[in-house]
């Protein structure tokens, strides 16, 4: 019986010690992703300002709601798994908080659709892409470690990365064809990339309750 207790009491040591390991990991990752997305967020929101761009302000809520996402993150590292499954239902909802701004910003733009300037366009996404790719790098060493908190992080900054992408499509679109519509149907892209990035979450934050709900 001893030797069957020891060997429990020793998985159970190895786990812990894992478990530890991995917020550690987890945590030193989203502190770097927070504070690159709150640093590219102040760029690109000046910027689609001042270039009149549906797609780069609806990227640049997206630095700001990621920024906010990481540090709840931080926040909750140290709660046990069902209060993380919690706060998951609510980062799901952060998600959503781009959209709104999204819609906003596209309504005026249709009723006054200006082309932005394709080089404003390019070499703004383009500074939002290295950006990104560095955080989905990050983030994708540590997504397993802290259940859908780092699955959200991970999934933000990924669905980033092809905002980007699509942003430099855009601009070369525009480039060949002056017309504010790019941008526009570039921006509502990025609304419907949030829409399922916050519905995945919110599976996973109620898979995870229900995995752990009391017995």
């Amino acid at each position: 019986m001893n030797g069957a207790d020891d060997a429990g009491g020793g998985r159970q040591f190895a786990s812990s010690a894992a478990a530890v390991v991995g917020d550690g990991a987890l945590r030193r990752a989203v502190g770097w992703v927070a504070m690159l997305n709150l640093a590219y967020f102040a760029v690109e929101f000046a910027i689609a300002r001042h270039l009149g761009s549906v797609s780069l302000f609806a990227d640049s809520i997206d630095f700001l709601e990621d920024t906010a996402l990481n540090v709840l993150i931080l926040v909750a590292l140290g709660w046990q798994p069902r209060r993380r499954s919690q706060l998951g239902f609510a980062l799901a909802a952060v998600l959503l908080l781009p959209a709104v701004a999204t819609l906003w910003t596209a309504w005026h733009k249709w009723l006054l659709p200006l082309s932005p300037s394709p080089l404003g366009l390019s070499l703004t996404a383009l500074g939002a892409l290295a950006v990104n790719f560095s955080c989905a790098l990050l983030l994708a060493r540590v997504r397993h470690a802290g259940g859908s908190l780092s699955r959200a992080a991970f999934l933000s900054a990924r669905n980033d990365v092809w905002a980007n992408l699509a942003i430099l499509a855009a601009a070369g679109l525009t480039l060949a064809w002056p017309s504010a519509w790019p941008d526009l149907g570039v921006g509502l892209g990025i609304l419907a990339m949030s829409l399922g990035a916050a519905r995945e979450i919110w599976l996973r934050a109620r898979a995870e309750r229900q995995a752990h709900a009391p017995q």
